[in-house]
């Protein structure tokens, strides 16, 4: 293959001074003023000990610096959900739909190299969207980074200069179409909109696959999880997540009814699209599965379907399936793990346990011993409503956690409906009888049939969560999730002649309407706080700017109803300190993490988009929001910090220990 990467380089050597430290790339553990990965550390906690920035001077913050994207590509940008990482004093983030790769000063935002890394054109892209790259280092002046491109490529980059780095793959790329065992990769189907994981200098790399009604399949090709040496670029392993012939799980792919065709020899997707997790201590990476194809009708795949919609937890160094947990059996509700798994230690019941948390669309959080997969509170498999659809496979029952309880709504009755006028009410009954209504999983019909026009999903397929995920205080164990009450309507329509599927999606996200006003009640958007060593519910709090149209609706100014504080559908990941939430809506919203009581917020005009992060430069701490563009305008970070250094803080350890901070009980 001609390789199909040109970099462009503007290179400030001479204004760059590397001072490095050994250390090894991807701890199991946060760097004390750094930001070394994606999710802050390799456990994806998204959490930082510096607490030079707290709640006596947050509201002092000032914009140090803007680094703005407009040059970066023909779009603006309105979503960019990239976290930017910070080592020795160098930010790294992609930007622009091309995935131009940056490095700037983390004191001034100065761009100093730039790689353009766009193979687009050859090769397409599954989404524009990407959420960042990932940073490796030997510890011995041997510092990489590496990222995906849009065409699906693996390239290896000297962090100092943005060189290609000839000796990884064939000359600095590993082209990730090779290995998927499908006779062939149509163009723009299969990419990656998430960074590699690093655990013991193997490069573990999902994948992300084109979806929903642009593309109704069952034959998408399948998302396999690979692991590939950071030195060479050599292939080490694969994951496959539609196991193959003789491989454990294959049976629970029953054949299609159709074709008499074992389901595992087509079936796609079942890709991990957000962000991986590992533990460098133990060595294993886990990987948050998707639903297969297609999303909402599964009749040609019967069976539970493994390894979809399961957390599964690999030897990094061998891709050896350690444990894994099925979350939801036999997919049609979209309802994929979106989110990276959150590593935290644990203490229940005066039990230590080295534990990981996974968030879904669902709304549900589910906690397991990391080590061997077992739960830490008990998972019970419930019966669940069964449907009628033609030809389709239905799971009798689906695993419910007994705590933590869920973070958001879940099914849909006539008490969730709005209420909030006699005439709302009536008018919402009125709208809520043209729809099948239920509890959680309840399946999705064909439209029309019983003179119904769907199922009210609710969470909706966009969640619940999605791949903002959770964060986690690492010294209490309270988990934070940022999630969203958007209905879905699920239906259902023949295939025809747009697919070889009898049927196919024709729902769609935000569900009906009521008199101007969203038919659920809400909040519609929130954040919750959870301890996981007991399972239960700290606080909840609504979060983020409804819309305009329903804190004006006339019906509720008649009542003299305030919705201003409904929360809205606007989220961010969650950055967790040493005594703040920071989170991105509307606003930059800055929040005691013991109450959830709002203290700060600022407004940058444009939503925020991505993952907020923060470390330490010269003695002062920085937190750096990413804003999507607006109004023509291009995306940009905004670099923040008090108007000194110290700015009346403790310093920038703040008298944290780094790593995880002390078990919870000892606090």
């Amino acid at each position: 293959m001609n390789r199909t990467i040109t970099a462009t380089l503007a290179v400030a050597a001479s204004a760059v001074v590397w001072t490095l430290t050994p250390a090894p790339a991807q701890q199991g553990t946060p760097a004390t003023d750094e930001w070394r990965v994606n999710g802050g550390d390799s456990g994806s906690t998204r959490y930082s000990p510096l607490d030079q920035i707290n709640a006596d001077n947050v509201n002092s913050l000032q914009i140090a610096w803007r680094w703005k994207a407009q040059n970066m590509g023909p779009s603006p940008q309105p979503a960019w959900e990239v976290t930017p990482l910070m080592v020795s004093g160098k930010l790294y983030f992609t930007a622009g739909t091309g995935r131009t790769v940056v490095a700037a000063d983390a004191g001034t935002g100065e761009t100093l190299w730039l790689y353009r890394g766009d193979d687009t054109a050859e090769r397409g892209a599954v989404r524009a969207n990407n959420r960042g790259l990932s940073y490796w280092s030997d510890g011995r002046g041997d510092d990489r980074i590496l990222f995906v491109t849009p065409g699906y490529q693996l390239i290896a980059l000297n962090a100092k200069t943005g060189v290609p780095i000839s000796s990884f793959g064939a000359d600095a790329h590993v082209d990730l179409w090779k290995g998927l065992d499908r006779p062939s990769v149509e163009k723009g189907t299969i990419g990656a909109t998430s960074p590699p994981i690093i655990v013991r200098d193997v490069a573990i790399v999902g994948a992300a696959l084109r979806v929903g009604v642009a593309l109704p399949t069952k034959l998408n090709t399948p998302g396999y999880i690979r692991g590939y040496d950071v030195r060479t670029g050599k292939l080490l392993w694969t994951f496959h997540t539609v196991p193959q012939a003789g491989e454990p799980g294959v049976e629970t792919w029953f054949k299609d009814p159709q074709t008499g065709v074992e389901s595992w020899k087509f079936t796609g997707n079942t890709g991990a699209w957000g962000p991986l997790t590992g533990d460098e201590e133990l060595g294993y990476v886990y990987i948050p599965v998707e639903a297969p194809s297609g999303d909402t009708y599964g009749g040609q795949r019967p069976g539970a379907n493994l390894y979809s919609d399961s957390i599964v937890c690999l030897d990094a160094k061998t891709g050896k399936r350690i444990w894994h947990y099925q979350l939801i059996h036999h997919e049609m509700w979209d309802y994929d793990i979106p989110a990276a798994p959150i590593l935290t230690d644990l203490t229940v019941n005066g039990r230590k346990i080295k534990a990981v948390a996974v968030v879904n669309k669902s709304a549900f959080t589910f906690v397991f011993d990391r080590t061997n997969g077992q739960p830490v509170f008990p998972i019970e498999e419930r019966p669940v409503p069964q449907g009628k659809v033609p030809g389709e496979w239905y799971s009798p029952t689906q695993p419910f956690p007994t705590k933590p309880a869920p973070f958001d709504r879940q099914g849909v009755t006539e008490a969730d409906l709005a209420d909030y006028t006699p005439e709302i009410k009536a008018e919402a009954l009125k709208v809520a009888s043209q729809y099948v209504l239920g509890p959680i999983y309840t399946p999705p019909i064909v439209k029309d049939d019983g003179g119904k026009l769907g199922t009210i999903q609710l969470p909706g397929a966009g969640g619940g969560a999605n791949w903002m995920g959770g964060s986690v205080d690492a010294e209490t164990g309270i988990l934070y999730v940022p999630s969203v009450t958007t209905p879905y309507i699920s239906g259902l329509q023949p295939g025809g002649s747009r697919s070889e599927m009898p049927y196919i999606a024709s729902g769609g996200l935000g569900g009906p309407t009521v008199m101007g006003l969203p038919l659920i009640k809400g909040p519609y958007g929130r954040i919750t706080a959870i301890n996981l060593n007991t399972g239960e519910h700290v606080w909840m709090v609504p979060n983020g700017k409804p819309a305009d149209t329903i804190v004006n609706n006339p019906a509720l100014k008649s009542s003299s109803i305030d919705a201003s504080n409904w929360g809205g559908g606007q989220r961010s990941p969650i950055l967790v300190t040493k005594t703040l939430l920071f989170e991105g809506s509307d606003t930059l919203r800055v929040i005691d993490k013991k109450t959830g009581r709002q203290i700060h917020s600022m407004n940058f005009g444009a939503q925020l988009t991505g993952g907020t992060m923060t470390y330490l430069l010269n003695g002062r701490q920085f937190i750096v929001a990413v804003v999507g563009g607006q109004q023509g305008g291009g995306a940009e970070l905004v670099g923040l910090a008090l108007p000194t250094p110290g700015g009346g803080g403790r310093g920038g350890r703040g008298g944290g220990r780094g790593g995880r901070g002390p078990a919870p009980d000892e606090n």
